[in-house]
């Protein structure tokens, strides 16, 4: 079967980020529009994580991977969108190879050059309420777009920090929550005391002990290939060449950062620039608010029983992260947990990622999984399911 066809649209935005603030702006948005002859437009928005641009890790175009294809083959108006600062959408003060953190300017010493100098925008990009804001404003334009009254939300890893919090705050415009290896960290930086959303402190920050004194870092394919390697424990856990066929993507969608980087035979090998952010208000204090959470919008959690990114050790303070912690969290019934076997943090594009195609079809569907509509289970190697709970 043919892929449906995409769309790129580039929303008009006026930013809400420190860096940029009030200046005109562009989010990035492809859809694939798999609405079947005389049936209503069923809209899913997904959203990216902390680093991977959204198309590298929604829309990857390699065998079966793309996710976004899956969906709308299913029948889904599928929408995978970037916030400033990723992908295509605007990366404010991120052209500039001085903005990079100062111990990583050794990386661009040759191509682009010209890193040496003092870092010129010295705080952290964005943050949760900008990020908030950009995923409203997408939403709204897909509510408008497609005449849908809600929306379903999917969040691979640190999207959870802006689709939790969002769908607590606007349960009207979201019809359920799919977390895909969600970063929760459960003692994660509360709002400002006496109110529920607000910043803890002023933007941008520019004090100890949240002080970044630079928008961006850099990932080299070396430090991208390690991490996922970390994961990787499995036969056949990933295809051979994958890492290859993701960096590949990935420079695809970062124009500037793959003319970036150390030397390779006389050319740069590329760097994933990555947006340092400020977040706060997705914690143990704010999941249960208004008992939204499970019960005006589902909630279904999918993790790599591998994955050594989202369950840390408690000894971490604000790095403390547990997926079963926001499982437990949650306040409704209406909730979703599975651990997979052999699958890592990087499970879009592993070999379980036809699991996760499979277990979010039917979800989008019924808000049930195998014809189950609440609690937490174990999927092992052979696809047999043991409860959790």
């Amino acid at each position: 079967m043919a892929a449906p066809p995409f769309i790129n649209h580039e929303i008009p935005w006026t930013s809400t980020i420190p860096a940029n603030k009030d200046k005109p702006a562009t989010l990035f948005v492809r859809e694939r529009n798999g609405t079947k002859p005389n049936k209503p437009r069923e809209p899913v928005l997904m959203l990216h994580g902390r680093s991977v641009p959204a198309l590298a890790g929604f829309d990857l175009q390699y065998g079966k991977y793309s996710w976004a294809e899956n969906l709308a083959d299913a029948g889904y108006d599928v929408f995978v969108m970037d916030l400033q600062g990723s992908g295509r959408s605007t990366r404010p003060e991120m052209d500039n190879p001085r903005n990079v953190n100062p111990a990583q300017k050794y990386l661009l010493e040759v191509h682009p050059g010209g890193a040496s100098a003092p870092v010129q925008y010295t705080s952290q990009l964005d943050n949760s309420q900008s990020n908030w804001d950009e995923v409203h404003k997408v939403v709204t334009h897909i509510k408008d777009l497609t005449g849908a009254s809600k929306v379903h939300l999917i969040g691979w890893s640190a999207a959870s920090q802006q689709l939790g919090p969002y769908a607590i705050q606007h349960p009207e415009n979201v019809k359920s929550l799919l977390l895909l290896a969600p970063i929760f960290p459960p003692n994660g930086r509360q709002s400002k005391p006496g109110t529920r959303w607000d910043p803890p402190v002023s933007l941008p920050v520019s004090a100890p002990p949240a002080v970044f004194g630079f928008p961006m870092t850099l990932t080299t394919k070396t430090g991208f290939a390690t991490a996922w390697d970390r994961d990787v424990k499995c036969h056949k856990q990933r295809e051979e060449g994958m890492v290859d066929v993701v960096w590949k993507a990935i420079m695809e969608n970062d124009a500037t950062g793959a003319t970036w980087g150390p030397d390779l035979a006389g050319a740069p090998e590329g760097v994933m620039r990555v947006k340092n952010q400020y977040w706060w208000g997705w914690n143990s204090t704010t999941v249960p608010l208004d008992g939204t959470l499970g019960s005006d919008v589902p909630v279904l959690i999918i993790y790599g029983d591998l994955d050594s990114t989202v369950n840390t050790s408690p000894d971490l303070g604000l790095l403390y992260f547990s997926v079963p912690a926001l499982y437990k969290t949650i306040p409704g019934d209406h909730k979703l947990m599975f651990r997979l076997a052999c699958a890592g943090h990087q499970i879009v594009w592993e070999s379980q990622a036809k699991t996760v195609h499979r277990y979010s079809r039917q979800w989008l569907k019924d808000r049930t999984v195998e014809g189950l509509a609440k609690g937490s289970f174990f999927l092992d190697e052979d696809e047999v399911l043991t409860p959790l709970d």
